[in-house]
């Protein structure tokens, strides 16, 4: 069985609690056109190098009913600044329009079996995944990026068209499991394409 979800399959359920004092769940995302998740965290470097760009893709879809839903799942014992205090305090500093969830128990990741922060999957109105993997070509390094996977994603699916590219390696830094080595992958963990 394949650690990822595989392209078709449903959006598993989850039950979060985001920097806002919320919690969430899928059906909370009912009205959304498309549903964007998005593993992510607070320190890793292709996380903050891709920021901005996915702030803008998040910006540039928003009236066409797509909505944009970070998770942190790395372990606080492994990196500590991914705890939820840090997730607070950077929402507050960057007011990125996006809800960032904690997945303190890592079960969400499991689910959706995430790789890489950050890793990208987006679901259609029925919520079937339709792409998942990386956002960009050189998440490190804004000025780098030649390739918006997650962009033409969005185009191609909102013009009714099939993704052309519907499947990518996530480029990021490892999720960090909890009581793990910081560079372990689960053994059925493997590159996507």
């Amino acid at each position: 069985m394949a650690f990822t979800l595989q392209l078709g399959e449903q959006a598993p359920e989850f039950k979060l609690p985001a920097t806002d004092g919320m919690d969430y769940q899928l059906t909370d995302f009912s009205k959304a056109e498309i549903l964007v998740i998005s593993f992510t965290c607070n320190h890793c470097p292709f996380v903050t190098g891709s920021d901005e760009i996915t702030r803008q893709t998040a910006d540039k879809f928003a009236e066409q009913g797509v909505k944009f839903v970070c998770i942190n799942s790395n372990s606080k014992n492994t990196h500590p600044n991914d705890d939820f205090e840090h997730m607070i305090a950077r929402m507050l500093k960057y007011k990125f329009p996006w809800l960032y969830l904690y997945d303190e128990t890592q079960a969400v990741a499991k689910q959706y079996g995430a790789l890489r922060t950050p890793h990208f999957f987006v679901f259609d109105k029925q919520r079937k995944l339709i792409y998942t993997g990386r956002g960009v070509d050189n998440p490190r390094d804004a000025s780098q990026v030649t390739v918006n996977d997650l962009e033409r994603a969005l185009d191609e699916h909102l013009a009714g068209k099939p993704v052309s590219v519907p499947l990518t390696n996530p480029i990021g830094c490892n999720v960090k499991w909890d009581g793990k080595d910081p560079h372990w992958m689960p053994v059925e963990a493997c590159d996507l394409v």
